[in-house]
């Protein structure tokens, strides 16, 4: 009964060192895709208000604060929805 329990642990373990890498690469590809999807999404969303910062500018420090945090804001929402599909496609090819 040792034996036997001794095979079917090898043999479990053999099938996840087969199935697991085959398995896990595509959930990791598909995971960068739609946290890059929900990262252009929000930079998206913010970009109205980032416009229209931009259109009410008069010069003084507050519109100015609210103008740049807009766009900080959008830049880096957009930067890291591009890199995580830049991820996800080089996480395809490999």
């Amino acid at each position: 009964m040792g034996s036997t329990m001794k095979f079917s642990v090898s043999r479990g373990r053999q099938f996840l060192q087969y199935v697991l890498p085959a398995v896990m690469r595509p959930l990791r590809v598909l995971w960068n895709q739609i946290i890059g999807f929900v990262f252009v999404v929000l930079a998206v969303w913010a970009l109205p208000r980032c416009v229209e910062s931009a259109r009410e500018f008069d010069g003084q420090a507050g519109s100015f604060f609210r103008l740049a945090l807009s766009a900080l804001f959008v830049v880096i929402m957009a930067a890291f929805g591009i890199y995580s599909f830049l991820k996800a496609r080089k996480a395809a090819k490999s």
